[in-house]
Parts: structure tokens; C-alpha cells; sequence
């Protein structure tokens, strides 16, 4: 039977613990104080912690279970703990993940939650990472996928910052494939792509007759994620009342459909993905700072592919494939590319390069019809220059150099007005 060591000052919780998870065969040592947990871990086989962050009547801190944390991942580094914490801590146990915690879940605790993040931590079987089909050679993707992969065994929030075409849904989607929840539904979102009064409904699910033709009853994604994890994109795009919703189902896992007082409950790891700057949002009032430090419990930052040149060559190889090879030229012309947008637009002009080689040696005129500005640091006057020159190569069909630019036509239509470009006479 495994065993369940729970640390906690208030008896009632304990007694509340004890009955939860002896009810479903777990072992349970309770302590109340800082000395007792230490006794405890040094003395019997623990296979997790659930531990509270304060032990002295009238602390709020937060300190004392910081330092009993600390001292636990000193006697035990591979037990997994699991932060409860009031809303007051909230920040401090933030901390603690990033520190090496597998878990925190607030005060109330919803059991089914608990239950479901102790069976994904506790006993586990090591097993073979699943491979990764990311592709890199860059320190700097080097040292975000060995945390990525940590953010994966955890079951917590995790959002991915960065620039239009970095690759935000693939880094997503190895965090989902290298998780516990691995075989279960991974759906993802793009709220950009959803007009606003649209995206509760998409979301949360429409009961007939909701909205104007909303005929049928409609799933929403979080109910198809159920079991899984769900990826939000463009989070920065949710509406306010959105946003509460979204906010709920990560605190209790319930939600209602819209036009619906009937209350279904999911259990779904959320990862979201923002090109936005969110703390601006916070600060005009448009984006709950609530919920950014719930959905940010982890930023995963992707830099653009100019500032990851090592990046530049292994991902052409990929899209090319083994059955054709870059030239000298076309390798330094790649590289020395300003990329403005980024690993998107490097997949569609390697799509162009194939669609114009007349053999397996590709060239830099096969990528594009003209040289491109050389930028190893690229400016604005060089992101401009390289957008003029793909806008007139695409008589400034927008939809056409979008799709070779990797962006949206808005951003691309956001980019044309910060340039001031326009087409040549």
C-alpha cells in the first residue's frame, strides 16, 4: 500500500485527508508540525507529501512551509510534494513548483483534483520518453525543452510566450506527449481565430437555442478534453467574462455551457500561448491578473528564429527531407535571413524551394526570386526591406505572401501600416 505522509496544523484537515485517501487504499501519516514531518520522512517509506504552507497559529507567511519544503527536498528529493495553500501563499507556492513541487492545489481542495494529481505522481512506473519530434541545435531551445520536460511530469499551468511562428503549438504538444495524460485527448484552441462573442460557446458548449443559430446542443472543448490537456491559443483574445469562466474551471474543474444553469465537471490540464504582452493587458484592465498567474505558472519563453540561428539549418534539412541537399549559398543565404516570421515562414519557402529546384541541390533562387537582406540582428529598416521585397513578389496578394511569411493577414496587414509600405508604381 502506498503511502501518503500529510503535513498540517488544522486537525480537521487532516481528519478530512485521512478519510479521502484511506477510502481509496492509501496509507496515511499526518504531522502538525515542522519537527514531526522531518521525523517522518527520515523514519518511514513515504511515497508522497501533501504539505500546508503555515503551522503556527496567526502565520500567513507562507515562511514556515517554504522551509520545511526545502528541508524535505533535502531528506528526499524524489518524493513528490504537493503544495495546499490558501490564496494568500499563492505566490510562494508558485515558487516551490518552479522549485521542484509537483503540484499545488488551493484551499478548498476539490478531492477529485487531489485524487487525480496524487494517482499521477505517486508510484509511477519509469518508462521511456516518448521521442520528441522537435527540432534543434541551439543552446537556448536546448535549455527550454530540458524544461519543458520537466513543466511535462507536473500537472501544472504552464503558458508559452513568443513571437507569430515560433512554434508555440509544437512546444505544446510535446509537453502534452511527454506527460501522464499522454493518451488522452490533446485539443487545441485558437482564439484568434474565433470571433469574440463566439469563443464561451466554443469553449464551454451551447445548449440549443443560446445564441442565434445555435440549433443543436454543442460540445464545447473542455468537455472533449476531459482526461486530457487543452491548448489555448492567443489566450490574450478571451473576453472578460471569458476569462472568469476560464478562471473557475482552473480553480474547481466546473463550468457551465452557455444558456445552461446545469454544471458539468472536466479534469484538464490547461497550457495557453500568448504573442501578446499580457502584463499591458493586466494594466488596462483588459486581462484578469488573477488568471495570468494561474495560467503563468511557468512561462515558456520561444525566442524568434533569428536569435537561434543554430536552429536556422537543422529545421531547413527537416522540411527539405533526406532526398534533398542545400547549397553552400542557399545555407548562408538561410541563415543570414532576417525572419520575421520565423519558423513558419522558414517551412513555407522551403515548400517553395521544392515546388522550383529542377534537381536535389537547392539554391537560393529556388527560396526566393531575389537575394534576401543579409541580417544576423535584424532591424526594422531590415524586416521592412524583406516584407516590401515578399509583398511585390506576391503583387501584394496579402493571402499569397502571408501564407509565405508564416503570419496571419492581420498581422501581416499590422506589419504593412508599422512600415508604411505600400506597392511599387
Amino acid at each position: 500500500m502506498q503511502r501518503v505522509l500529510v503535513i498540517d496544523d488544522n486537525p480537521d484537515i487532516l481528519d478530512a485527508l485521512d478519510l479521502l485517501l484511506s477510502l481509496h487504499d492509501y496509507a496515511v501519516t499526518t504531522a502538525t508540525t515542522v519537527k514531526d514531518a522531518v521525523v517522518a520522512v527520515n523514519n518511514q517509506r513515504i511515497d508522497l507529501i501533501i504539505q500546508d504552507m503555515n503551522f503556527s497559529l496567526g502565520t500567513t507567511s507562507g515562511s514556515e512551509g517554504k522551509y520545511l519544503f526545502y528541508q524535505l527536498k533535502q531528506v528526499k528529493p524524489d518524493t513528490p510534494i504537493i503544495i495546499i495553500t490558501a490564496w494568500s501563499q499563492l505566490e510562494t507556492a508558485i515558487e516551490l513548483v518552479k522549485a521542484g513541487a509537483a503540484d499545488y492545489l488551493p484551499k478548498p481542495w476539490d478531492d477529485r483534483k487531489l485524487l487525480a494529481t496524487i494517482a499521477s505522481h505517486i508510484g509511477q512506473v519509469t518508462t521511456a520518453p516518448v521521442p520528441s519530434n522537435l527540432i534543434y541545435q541551439s543552446d537556448a531551445m536546448a535549455q527550454l525543452i530540458a524544461m519543458a520536460t520537466r513543466v511535462a511530469s507536473s500537472d501544472i499551468s504552464a503558458l508559452i510566450t513568443g513571437a507569430n511562428g515560433c512554434g508555440k503549438e509544437k512546444l505544446a504538444d510535446y509537453i502534452h506527449q511527454q506527460s501522464t495524460r499522454a493518451g488522452q485527448p490533446f485539443i487545441k484552441v485558437n482564439m484568434g481565430a474565433l470571433p469574440g462573442d463566439l469563443i464561451e460557446a466554443e469553449l464551454f458548449g451551447a445548449e440549443k437555442g443560446a445564441y442565434t443559430g445555435a440549433t443543436t446542443t454543442r460540445q464545447g472543448r473542455f468537455e472533449a478534453a476531459d482526461g486530457g490537456t487543452i491548448f489555448l491559443d492567443e489566450i490574450g483574445n478571451l473576453s472578460l467574462a471569458g476569462q472568469m469562466k476560464l478562471l473557475r474551471v482552473l480553480q474547481t474543474g466546473e463550468f457551465e455551457r452557455v444558456g445552461s444553469s446545469h454544471t458539468i465537471a472536466v479534469n484538464v490540464r490547461v497550457i495557453s500561448a500568448t504573442n501578446a504582452n499580457l502584463s499591458a493587458a493586466i494594466a488596462s484592465g483588459s486581462f484578469r491578473e488573477d488568471l495570468y498567474y494561474r495560467l503563468n505558472v511557468v512561462e515558456l519563453n520561444l525566442l524568434p528564429l533569428a536569435k537561434r540561428s543554430d536552429d536556422i539549418l537543422p529545421l531547413a534539412q527537416h522540411f527539405i527531407g533526406p532526398d534533398y541537399t542545400l547549397s553552400n549559398s542557399a545555407q548562408k543565404m538561410l541563415v543570414s535571413h532576417a525572419w520575421p516570421g520565423n519558423v513558419r515562414e522558414l517551412e513555407n519557402m522551403c515548400k517553395r524551394a521544392l515546388v522550383f529546384s529542377n534537381d536535389h541541390l537547392l539554391l537560393p533562387e529556388h527560396f526566393i526570386s531575389q537575394d534576401i537582406q543579409p541580417a544576423s540582428q535584424p532591424s526594422q529598416q531590415d524586416e521592412a526591406t524583406s516584407l516590401q521585397q515578399i509583398l511585390d513578389d506576391n503583387q501584394w496578394v496579402i493571402s499569397r505572401a502571408a501564407g509565405q511569411l508564416g503570419l496571419s493577414r492581420q498581422a501581416l496587414y499590422r506589419r504593412i501600416e508599422k512600415h508604411q509600405l505600400s506597392p511599387k508604381d
